[in-house]
């Protein structure tokens, strides 16, 4: 199959999945297909798929990965040591770990094509990512809570592993509750990182846009946390800040070179 046909493919097979769906029309165009694809994948539940599906939808992941282009954790220059700025998608990112920044079901975002990155990672990781977290969820009976950290496999993005943190959503005036939920999101995630043997792990923002959290604020506390655990731990992990915006890179831009 070239990436045309891997993507008809997996349309029809989302689209036979359910009888509700059997109205809708595939789009003649890439840009329409691609759209409807992320669409299906984002709203379908974590259920069994067949071996094809899987195989098929890997090949097309894996091509449209190669497409975008991937960006090396080795090939990054250090603002300071051990720590690393780089403006760009981290789902293109090869390191050993990514952080995902999770709402507490843990199981993705199901918003067709939503900008949040919770939905970029399990867009282009795969189905396989919905179900391997639907599984930490029933092992543990109930919804994350914010603060801590869950690991799964990477499937299809150029990382080795996920790890999965939920930060605290701010309602109004920022508290001293959300700072600290905050900081224990980046304390569980180094930790976990560390238990696992990961030597590079690349942060998100966390709990900024969707979850409101001010981005200077945000930005002041990830770069304290990872300070203060290298400086505990005297841990050689890598730590990359990673930004999508040009905002954000300014603000750590400015944080990383203060010192």
């Amino acid at each position: 199959m070239d990436q045309k046909e891997r993507r008809l493919f997996l349309i029809k097979t989302l689209l036979s999945e359910r009888p509700q769906y059997r109205g809708i029309e595939i789009p003649g165009e890439d840009v329409g297909q691609r759209r409807l694809l992320r669409s299906l994948l984002n709203v379908r539940m974590p259920e069994p798929v067949c071996d094809e599906f899987l195989e098929v939808q890997n090949a097309y992941l894996q091509e449209e990965l190669a497409g975008r282009g991937i960006t090396r954790a080795s090939d990054l220059i250090p603002v300071q040591e051990g720590m690393y700025l780089w403006k760009g998608d981290i789902t293109t990112l090869a390191c050993d770990a990514i952080v995902n920044a999770a709402n507490s079901q843990l199981l993705g975002c199901f918003c067709p094509c939503h900008g949040c990155i919770d939905n970029a990672i399990h867009t282009f990781a795969g189905v396989q990512l919905r179900a391997a977290c639907q599984e930490l969820m029933r092992a543990q009976g109930h919804e994350e809570a914010a603060g801590g950290a869950k690991i799964t496999p990477a499937y299809n993005l150029p990382c080795r592993y996920i790890l999965h943190t939920v930060g605290p959503i701010v309602r109004g005036r920022l508290t001293k509750k959300d700072q600290e939920l905050l900081a224990a999101c980046y304390r569980s995630c180094l930790e976990m990182a560390e238990k696992n043997g990961i030597k590079s792990l690349a942060f998100c923002c966390i709990s900024t846009g969707e979850f409101h959290f001010p981005n200077d604020k945000a930005a002041q506390i990830a770069v304290r946390t990872v300070k203060e655990y290298r400086q505990k731990t005297n841990s050689h992990m890598e730590v990359i800040f990673n930004v999508f915006k040009e905002e954000d890179f300014q603000i750590y831009r400015k944080l990383l070179r203060a010192d």
